[in-house]
């Protein structure tokens, strides 16, 4: 629990002003489908900090409210962010599903209370003077206009989330993964020829930049790989067809039915997936491992790869080191290895 920020008191709040509430068409929210209605005034108020996503604009900090959107729903299966709003160190309040609306933050207590998340905080440090002020305003409003009970109750900081790691239950496993779609990484539309369905191979690709092991920091490391092939390469989209990341996620590069660009001579006939990091010394993790293989599966499943596929590393095909030696060593054990 840190030492901030553990209690808000409705005395000190009487000379506060109005906040600046950058509403959800303004941070690009995509449309709101959570429905249970909050019945106000509320008893309880919860605050949360989530650390690695500071900022201090308003730019920034709608481009990690929309990452953090795209991650509570594709990831998590929620029905948007988890809080009624959340606060920028550029001292702006951001509104999440908004104030009659029951959040997720909290279980036991979204019925009953408003979430306030800190997003604009590095780890190990505070809010920013403009980040307090701005929450303070936003609950002087908050009572002042009957949301929040002038006696409420905040019964605790909760334990700050370091990590967006999606919890995996163990409900019996897919045929399929769960894939990201592009519109969560936010993708730029591009148009590229058509697949040659179905693929007769797979080639095992790594990216050689750096890995990911949360999906904000993914969702950002994809699409920065697609600005990087269209603007330096001169590709038509991201070259990859599937992106798998150290949190255990697939990410849809150009999708099953797009040709990519990441082999020669094989675009149109394999399937390129990349997985994000360098693996040249030390292998992918457990996950990652996993959602590849399973990825495949759903492939030959659903129609996509011929059953007879052959699967390849990159350096087979290519003078490259890709997908490097660790994770080389690792592929030729995989079905369907072309040895």
């Amino acid at each position: 629990m840190l030492p901030w920020l553990l209690i808000f008191s409705a005395l000190g709040l009487l000379a506060c002003g109005s906040p600046t509430i950058i509403s959800r068409k303004e941070w690009g929210a995509s449309s709101l489908t959570c429905r249970v209605p909050l019945s106000l005034p509320v008893d309880y108020l919860i605050t949360e900090q989530l650390t690695r996503m500071q900022c201090h604009d308003q730019t920034t900090c709608s481009q990690r409210l929309r990452v953090l959107q795209s991650h509570s729903v594709y990831n998590k299966g929620w029905c948007d962010v988890a809080f009624n709003f959340l606060v920028g160190d550029d001292g702006n309040v951001y509104e999440g599903v908004g104030w009659h609306v029951q959040g997720l933050h909290a279980q036991g207590y979204n019925n009953v209370s408003l979430g306030i998340a800190f997003f604009g905080s590095k780890i190990g440090s505070s809010p920013s003077p403009a980040a307090v002020s701005a929450a303070e305003d936003l609950i002087f409003r908050a009572i002042q206009n009957g949301y929040l009970s002038p006696r409420y109750i905040q019964p605790l900081l909760l334990k700050e989330e370091t990590c967006l790691i999606p919890q995996h239950s163990e409900m019996p496993r897919k045929v399929c993964p769960s894939i990201i779609p592009r519109s969560a990484w936010e993708a730029r539309e591009t148009h590229c020829p058509q697949m040659n369905l179905p693929a007769k191979f797979v080639i095992i690709i790594h990216t050689a930049g750096r890995s990911c092991n949360e999906s904000v920091d993914c969702l950002v490391r994809v699409r920065d790989t697609q600005s990087f092939h269209i603007d330096n390469q001169d590709f038509c989209d991201i070259a990859y067809h599937f992106l798998v990341g150290q949190d255990g996620e697939v990410y849809e590069g150009v999708g099953w039915n797009i040709e990519g660009s990441h082999t020669y001579g094989y675009n149109d006939i394999a399937f390129g997936i990349a997985f994000m990091g360098n693996f040249v010394e030390k292998p992918p993790n457990a996950a990652a491992l996993e959602a590849a293989q399973d990825l495949i599966r759903c492939a030959v499943a659903e129609g996509y790869l011929t059953p007879d596929y052959l699967l390849m590393g990159h350096s087979d095909v290519s003078n490259v080191l890709s997908p490097g030696q660790a994770l080389y060593d690792i592929i030729k054990t995989w079905p369907h290895f072309k040895h």
